[in-house]
C-alpha cells in the first residue's frame, strides 16, 4: 500500500482517468459497430465525421496507437465510399 499522500493521490487519480478512457474507447467502438451496421450512405456520412473524431482524439491521448487509429479510419472510409 502507498505510504505517500502523492502516491494515494496517484492511485486516486490514475483510476479516474482509467474510467475516463475506458468509457471513451467503449463508445468510440459502439460507434464504429453502428457505422458499420449502417447501409444509408447520408447517415454513414455523418457517422463517419464523428467516428473519425473520435478516433482522433483517442489517438492524441494514446489511449490507442496513431496507427490503428489511422488504420480505422481508412478502413471506414473504403467502406462509406463503397456505398
Amino acid at each position: 500500500m502507498a505510504n505517500h499522500k502523492s502516491a494515494l493521490k496517484r492511485i486516486r487519480s490514475n483510476e479516474a482517468k482509467r474510467l475516463r478512457n475506458r468509457y471513451q474507447s467503449k463508445t468510440t467502438r459502439t460507434y464504429i459497430k453502428r457505422l458499420r451496421g449502417t447501409s444509408d450512405k447520408g447517415e454513414a456520412q455523418e457517422l463517419l465525421k464523428k467516428v473519425v473524431g473520435m478516433l482522433d482524439k483517442l489517438a492524441k491521448k494514446n489511449i490507442i496507437h496513431k496507427n490503428k487509429a489511422a488504420n480505422n479510419k481508412s478502413k471506414l472510409t473504403k467502406m462509406v465510399n463503397s456505398l
